[in-house]
Formats: structure tokens, C-alpha cells, sequence
């Protein structure tokens, strides 16, 4: 018989191993840290065009898994850009002045960076200058002078003509009473005044004569109250010119000095001579105020709702006076106050109130001029930050809003303030299917990030790229205070990081993984007191950190030791083959083994899945089975009809199953099972199968060889023991040191097919048989035992009686025309 056409993967091909020797360095002490970002060719161009472009809508979404270095590279880059075009960003303060118009929408303006803390400096010595020189001037002696003077002249005045109207009323028999309701005129009697019940004495005609009598002293009363108002007036007018002409000698001269010192900054300019208009009109409050007592303890002052000199107050909303490059603001926690500012309040007689100089500047208002990050999973799951993100870019302004209102919900007192116009770059960090999820359903996504930069997981394993991990095995080193790496525990970094993608001629670019496998290796070569890190450290940690998350594992492989879970490593089974599987815990994934089965029988139903009829199966394992249908009928329907039924089943399974890769060991077990080939258990397989009878690559293939090998440990070795993989997946290969010693010993053996011919003679020790010109296949291969298996069963099936098959439904039988009809039966599980 000839040999079976599986081949034994030699023990060098099963991890791309790397030689310390070929490094030009003893220790990374030598080298320079890596300060260039290296190996993401496709990201960086994206980037590059991204900062580069400033025209609206050109955002960025940065996609990459985590710590494949997108948040270094978009610093990095975002830093370079800002060095290489420095006035292209027109980076501005931002304040919120008092609004004269309408107090509760304050303005904004924008001015030149450092003007604005100018202009609060210069407002704030402004109105310490004003306070005390009001307080001075409406406290002088000469001032109250002339104030008593005009109150004086005017109660003079005022007396005269009371007096004189007096004297008319007596002349009619009527007394004047001045009194702060006004006056009251009450009737004489033998030159005295009437009282009450001599006035209720009297007849009508009296009173009628008496009223008559009082009716020109009626209007001369009336004419004297217009007299006496105008002369209260004409005093008001006077104190207030003489208010406002001591507050205007006490600001023009300090007005018309900063009014020259901000003429080139029309804003600026237009709010000083409103407020100087607003100043002067204030006189009569500005006095009070600088005649009020100083509140004591005793007689505490109640805080007012408003700030009387809340229009001198300057709110430098966004200070860039210390900025010497464009702003880059990094969002850690996207709340809507955190992103676009919130609006504080203080409480004032059981409500809240709240005036310009309360309002707090966000990230978005930071940001203006620059560059805002962002990360996808945050802004995702902070309530109305993806939508206020997406109306600022659309409308180009910030806008401060109380983020209640957002929600239709009641708030209390609020201020609308002016919003502030937006140029910034924003960038956000995600994953592909973010990107994938917002452009296929968010109609805005593609016009307001229309660049995409994509970060790959995983780089070549190129000379430069090597000299890229021991530079940043360097600066890390030197960044973090560690011991510095020994060659040989860069040579072993290197080899993690090939293991770490699954691949030979590939290394990792999530140099955060990297970057605590580096911290790690330190603490080991702390604990043993080593001044260098060496390759030993670096297999240490690796293997302590396997040791903290594989309790699991190593709880399923009891199991399978102790006879709990089926496996079997020896011997042979027709229709049963020990199939790999990769368990996922996030922090570690390893592989199993697992007991297939299959049985055929006669019948006509083709191959099912007991896993897929218990709905355990997702749809990509369900869609090899029908692959596995496919490639049945193609290889052995070609001059008959199929006359089979087939079950198979993951053994002891009791979770969902999904994934094709095991459509190779499910095609061998029912080959096995019609053939009547014994498939030997000392083997597990894993792969893919097409309709062609092609062995297909798979993921986890470490994982499910390392799985097996450490049962077969566990259960003991035999020497015969191994794994069959698809060739394709032999440049995947990065297994442990063990398991690659053991194959050097010959005590573990791995297998790369290419075909389910060559699965089948490694599994069977049988030749699979090629197909002849006739259709049929030579004698005694496994393909002809299945060809005439099938045959035979084809012929007793034809052969065979149709068998009734019991109805699920109930018989009809007539209905009594007696009774009315009955409801029909609930259907049944």
C-alpha cells in the first residue's frame, strides 16, 4: 500500500524563532529610544492628509484595535503638523461680556490671544479705581453741601405755596392738613377745626351749602399738588445731573485712557462705550451703593440677585495668553457640560440664579483653533454627545446650552448666551465596526468625517521593524525607570510579537500589550536581582500571565484527565474523531478538545446536525455542514442518487457552537462512519473544507494544538500522539517551546493537509484513492468502501417497503349535525 500523503511538519517550521546574534547591540541601553512611529504606512498618510486639509467636513475617524498606538501616532502627528503650518490655526481668547441689550444673553468675543486677560485686568483696576472714587466723591462734604442745598431750595419752595394756599382756604373757612397721604381739607367752626360728629350734625342743606363752599378750594388744592410734583421733580432732575456729573468726572478720564488702549479692537471698543453710557446712567445706584453701611455681623447683608457691578465683570471664558501652539484637547469623559460647557447657578430666595461671569468653558471651547480627540466608546455612551458633537461641526458654533434642556425637561433660570463660532479638527478614535455602523446608518457621518485613518493590529517582521522593537523596548526603559533589555529578551519580545498575531513573518502593533510585557520582564528580573532584563524574564512573564487567567483551562483539562469530558488519545473509532475548539475569556483563550460523532444509516435525509436541530450552532458552523452536503453529493453523486442520512454532533456540548472550522473533522467522521475505517483518537484535526474537498485556513491554530498537547500531558504521552492542521496554516505557527521540544522528541507529531484526501489517510492510515476514469476508485481505498456503502445502501433502500410514517395531525372525523363544531386542538411542541 502506499504511504498516506499527509506530511510531518518539521520541528523549525513550527515557531519562526529569532537568533539574539544577529542584533548590532549587547543591550537596548545603547540604542536611542524610538521616537518615530513605525509600521503604519496607510495610517499615517491618512492622517497626514487629514491635519493637512482644512476645509469643512474633512474630520478624521481613527479606526485600529486598542493599543495599536492610534492615540501616540495622532498626538505625534497632530504636534508636527501644528510645528510645520503654525499660522494656519487662529487660535483666539474668548470672553463673555455683560449684555446692556438683554442681560440674559451675554456676549461673546473673540480677541487676540493675551488681549483677553488684559481686558480683564484692565476692567477689574477700572472699577476698584470707580468704587473708590465714588464712594470718595459721594462722601465729601461739598457734595452733601450741595445736595442739602437743592433739597432745601426746594422744600423752600414747596413751603411757600402751601403756606400761601393755607391762607386762600382759611379766607373760605377751611383748614389745610398736609399729610404723606396728601392733603385733607377739614371745614372751621368759630375758627377751629369741625370734628366729626359736628360735621355729621348738620342737614343736607348745610352740608350741600357747605360743599359748594369748598369746591374752589377743591381745584386751588388740586392746582398746588401739580406745583408741588413739578418742584419735586425738577429736585430729582437736579440730584441726578449732579450724580452723573460727579460720575462722569470720576470715569472720563479712566474710560477715555483704555478706550485708546484697545482702539484697534472694535468689540473691545464698542463694550466700553456702552459701559461707560451704562456707568453714567447707574449714577443714582452707584451713590446709594457708596452710601450703604458696611453689613456687620450682627446685621448681615442679603446677598442681592445681581452683582451691582456685574457689568464690569469680564468672564475670560477660553485664556490662550500662555498658548504658543494650537490647543490639542484629549476628552476623556464626553459628558455634554465636559464637552460644550455648563451653566452654574447659586441660589438666591428659594430659586436659582445665575449672570455671564457663571458660565464654564468645555473641551469643544478649548479646543477652538486646534484639535479635539475624542474616543467612540465614550462619546457613544454619554447621553446627546454624539448628536451635539455632530450639530457643532454642522453648524460650526459651540453652543453653551443647560443639557436638561436637550431632554424637553424644565430648568430653571437660563441664560442664552451668544454661541462661539467652531474651527477645530476632530478626531475620534474607534474600531472598524464603528466605522462601519455610523456609515452605513448615520446619513451625516460621511459629510462630517470624511477621513478615514485605519490603523492595522499587526506589522512585517522586517529589519527595521525589528530595530523598531528594541528602540521601543528603549524608551520604555528609559520612560518608565526599568532595567534595560539584554538581546536576548529582545529576541524574545520579537518572538511574542509574532506569536501574538499568529504569524511568522508578521510582529504586533499593540505596543500597549508590549509596553506591559516590558514592566513585567522588569519585576522578574527585580525578584531576581538581575541588572539586565534577559530572555528568561520575558518567558517568565509571559507564563505568569497565562498562570493568573487559565483557572478555567486548567479545570477543563481535569475533567478531560479524570474521565469527565470523552476524550480519547488512543487507539481507533469508526465516525468519531477528536475535533479542536477555541474557548474566548477575553483576558485568555486557549483550546479544547472535542468528541465528533457521526452515524449514517439509511434514509434520504442527508446530513444533520443534532447541534443545529437544538439550535446550539450559529450560522457559520450551519453553513459548513451544508458545505460538507455540497462536497458529498460532488464527490459521490455523480452517477447515482445519494441515499443517505447522516447525524453528527459536538459530544458533551452544551454551549453554542459556531465557526467552519470544524467541517473537516465533521467531513472525516462520516466518511469514517460509511467506510468502516477506524480513525485513530491518538489525532486531533482542525480545518476548513470547501465543496471541492479543499482544506481551508482557520484562526486559533496555537491555541487548539497547545490544547491538545497539554491533554495528551496531562493523560500521558504515547508517542503517536498529534494534532492535523490545514497547510495553509503551517506560517501561523508560533508554539511553545514545549510543545516544539516534544516534536523534536518525537513525543507530540503535527500534520499539514491540504485536502480531505490527505485528512483522511493521516487519520486512517488508508489511501483515500484517486477517482478513475469509470468514476470509480481503486480497491479498498476509502473512497471505494464509501462508493460501495452507498450503493448499498441505495439498493435496500429501493428494496426496502414504504413505511407508514405516523401522522402528527388529528384524524378528520366527521361532525355530529347535532353539535356545533369543536374548536380545533392547540398545537404541540
Amino acid at each position: 500500500m502506499t504511504e498516506p500523503r499527509g506530511r510531518a511538519v518539521p520541528p523549525e517550521r513550527l515557531r519562526a524563532t529569532f537568533d539574539p546574534a544577529t542584533l548590532h547591540f549587547e543591550c537596548t541601553d545603547e540604542l536611542a529610544p524610538l521616537s518615530e512611529f513605525v509600521g503604519q504606512p496607510r495610517g499615517i498618510r491618512s492622517l497626514e492628509f487629514g491635519l493637512g486639509l482644512h476645509k469643512p467636513g474633512y474630520n478624521i475617524f481613527v479606526t485600529g484595535l486598542t493599543g495599536t498606538g492610534k492615540s501616540t501616532a495622532i498626538l505625534e502627528y497632530i504636534q508636527r503638523q501644528a510645528d510645520r503650518h503654525p499660522d494656519v490655526h487662529d487660535v483666539r481668547d474668548w470672553l463673555y461680556l455683560y449684555n446692556f441689550d438683554d442681560p440674559d444673553q451675554p456676549n461673546a468675543i473673540g480677541a487676540p490671544r493675551g488681549i483677553g486677560r488684559l481686558v480683564r485686568e484692565r476692567l477689574s483696576a477700572l472699577l476698584e479705581e470707580i468704587r473708590g472714587n465714588i464712594v470718595q466723591a459721594f462722601s465729601s462734604e461739598e457734595y452733601g453741601r450741595q445736595r442739602r442745598e437743592t433739597f432745601e431750595e426746594g422744600q423752600r419752595q414747596a413751603q411757600s405755596i402751601m403756606e400761601d394756599v393755607q391762607r386762600q382756604a382759611e379766607a373760605d373757612g377751611f383748614v389745610l392738613n398736609f399729610t404723606a397721604t396728601g392733603p385733607s381739607i377739614i371745614p372751621l367752626r368759630d375758627g377751629r377745626p369741625m370734628t366729626p360728629d359736628e360735621y355729621s350734625s348738620l342737614t343736607v342743606n348745610e352740608k350741600h351749602e357747605l360743599g359748594e363752599k369748598q369746591r374752589p378750594v377743591d381745584q386751588l388744592v388740586q392746582q398746588i399738588g401739580e406745583q408741588l410734583r413739578a418742584i419735586e421733580r425738577q429736585v430729582s432732575q437736579a440730584i441726578q445731573g449732579m450724580d452723573r456729573g460727579v460720575v462722569d468726572a470720576i470715569v472720563q478720564a479712566p474710560f477715555d485712557a483704555l478706550m485708546r488702549e484697545f482702539a484697534q479692537h472694535a468689540e473691545v471698543l464698542l463694550f466700553l462705550s456702552q459701559l461707560r453710557e451704562y456707568t453714567l446712567k447707574s449714577a443714582d445706584t452707584l451713590r446709594q451703593i457708596a452710601a450703604a453701611p458696611t453689613p456687620t455681623e450682627a446685621a448681615p447683608a442679603v446677598t442681592p440677585p445681581q452683582d451691582p457691578f456685574i457689568a464690569f465683570r469680564v468672564n475670560l471664558f477660553v485664556d490662550n495668553a500662555e498658548t504658543t501652539d494650537p490647543p490639542i484637547i484629549i476628552e476623556p469623559n464626553p459628558t455634554w457640560p465636559n464637552l460644550f460647557g455648563r451653566i452654574d447657578r447659586r441660589p438666591y430666595l428659594a430659586t436659582y440664579v445665575s449672570d455671564h461671569t457663571m458660565l464654564k468653558p468645555g473641551a469643544a471651547h478649548r479646543a477652538n483653533g486646534g484639535y479635539l480627540i475624542l474616543a467612540w466608546n465614550d462619546v457613544a455612551t454619554r447621553p446627546g454627545a454624539w448628536d451635539g458633537v455632530k450639530r457643532m461641526i454642522r453648524t460650526g458654533q459651540v453652543r453653551l446650552e443647560d443639557p436638561t434642556e436637550q431632554f424637553g425637561l424644565l430648568t430653571p433660570q437660563t441664560l442664552r448666551p451668544e454661541p462661539i463660532p467652531f474651527d477645530a479638527k476632530v478626531i475620534i478614535a474607534g474600531d472598524a465596526l464603528a466605522y462601519i455602523m455610523l456609515s452605513s446608518y448615520d446619513e451625516e457621518f460621511w459629510e462630517l468625517f470624511k477621513v478615514k485613518a485605519d490603523f492595522d493590529y499587526q506589522i512585517p517582521r522586517t529589519p527595521d521593524n525589528v530595530e523598531a522593537y528594541a528602540g521601543f523596548a528603549c524608551a520604555v526603559c528609559e520612560r518608565e525607570n526599568l532595567r534595560h533589555f539584554d538581546r536576548s529578551a529582545v529576541a524574545a519580545l520579537i518572538e511574542y510579537g509574532s506569536r501574538a498575531v499568529e504569524d511568522q513573518q508578521k510582529l504586533s502593533a499593540r505596543f500597549g500589550r508590549i509596553r506591559d510585557l516590558i514592566i513585567e520582564a522588569d519585576y522578574w528580573a527585580a525578584r531576581d536581582s538581575d541588572r539586565r532584563v534577559y530572555d528568561r524574564h520575558v518567558e517568565q512573564a509571559i507564563a505568569e500571565r497565562v498562570y493568573r487567567s487559565n483557572l478555567v483551562e486548567e479545570r477543563l483539562r481535569e475533567l478531560i484527565a479524570r474521565g469527565t469530558f470523552l476524550i480519547s488519545t488512543e487507539g481507533g473509532v469508526v465516525g468519531q474523531v477528536n475535533g479542536l475548539a477555541v474557548l474566548d475569556f477575553g483576558d485568555l483563550r486557549f483550546g479544547r478538545p472535542t468528541r465528533i460523532t457521526a452515524r449514517t444509516y439509511l434514509g434520504q435525509r442527508g446530513v444533520v446536525s443534532i447541534d443545529r436541530e437544538s439550535q446550539l450552532s450559529g450560522k457559520i458552523h450551519d453553513k459548513g455542514v451544508l458545505i460538507l452536503s455540497g462536497y458529498l453529493g460532488w464527490q459521490y453523486g455523480q452517477q447515482q442518487p445519494l441515499s443517505l442520512s447522516a447525524t453528527i454532533s459536538f459530544e458533551q456540548g452544551y454551549d453554542t457552537i459556531d465557526g467552519d472550522s470544524a467541517s473537516l473533522a465533521e467531513t472525516c467522521a462520516i466518511l469514517s462512519s460509511l467506510a468502516g475505517a477506524p480513525i485513530r483518537q491518538d489525532l486531533a484535526i482542525t480545518g476548513s473544507v470547501n465543496q471541492k474537498g479543499e482544506v481551508q485556513a482557520i484562526g486559533g491554530a496555537n491555541a487548539k494544538i497547545e490544547g491538545f498537547f497539554d491533554v495528551c500531558k496531562a493523560i500521558g504521552f504515547t508517542g503517536e500522539q498529534g494534532v492535523v492542521l490545514p497547510a495553509s496554516n503551517v506560517q501561523n505557527l508560533m508554539l511553545r517551546e514545549d510543545v516544539v521540544q516534544a516534536v523534536r522528541d518525537a513525543e507530540f507529531h503535527i500534520y499539514e493537509v491540504s485536502s480531505v484526501d490527505e485528512a483522511l489517510e493521516v487519520l486512517t492510515g488508508t489511501l483515500a484513492g484517486d477517482r478513475q476514469n469509470d468514476g470509480t476508485y481503486s480497491e479498498g481505498t476509502i473512497h471505494a468502501r464509501v462508493l460501495e456503502r452507498l450503493r448499498e445502501m441505495g439498493e435496500a433502500l429501493r428494496a426496502s417497503p414504504p413505511v407508514a410514517v405516523p401522522s402528527t395531525t388529528t384524524p378528520h372525523v366527521p361532525a355530529d349535525p347535532g353539535k356545533p363544531p369543536e374548536p380545533p386542538a392547540p398545537p404541540k411542541n
